[in-house]
């Protein structure tokens, strides 16, 4: 899971952790796909990942400028007809935070040296 180009923090992340049920996986899929499209077109959207397990298991994690980028978006829904149909037709159990991220590293292998003696953990 490669995280999507951020700016330098702070900014804030929605996180998504969830258990699905496994009904309506079609349904789930283009619901997904509506809801990114959709917030791509949010002020204040950054980029959003997700990764979820063949148990159903998941997290998606979106990225936004600040708070009120993020209250705005869930504002979009109005009245709430997403929310509803996802409690009752894809998931067993959902929970949501929502962080302010200060500080953000990042380390790849192809952009390692390879002589280096190891790696470095930032506190």
């Amino acid at each position: 899971m490669r995280p999507p180009a951020l700016p330098r923090p702070p900014y804030h992340v929605a996180i998504f952790r969830y258990r699905r049920n496994g009904e309506d996986a079609a349904g789930y899929r283009e619901a997904r796909r509506d809801m990114l499209e959709m917030a791509k077109l949010q002020p204040g959207f950054l980029g959003m990942e997700s990764i979820e397990g063949d148990d159903g298991e998941g997290i998606t994690l979106s990225y936004w400028t600040d708070e009120a980028s993020i209250r705005a978006w869930r504002g979009h829904d109005a009245q709430g007809v997403t929310r509803e149909k996802s409690r009752r037709g894809w998931y067993e159990h959902y929970a949501l935070q929502i962080a302010r991220v200060e500080r953000a590293y990042d380390w790849s292998h192809d952009e390692a040296d390879d002589d280096a003696p190891g790696a470095v953990f930032p506190v």
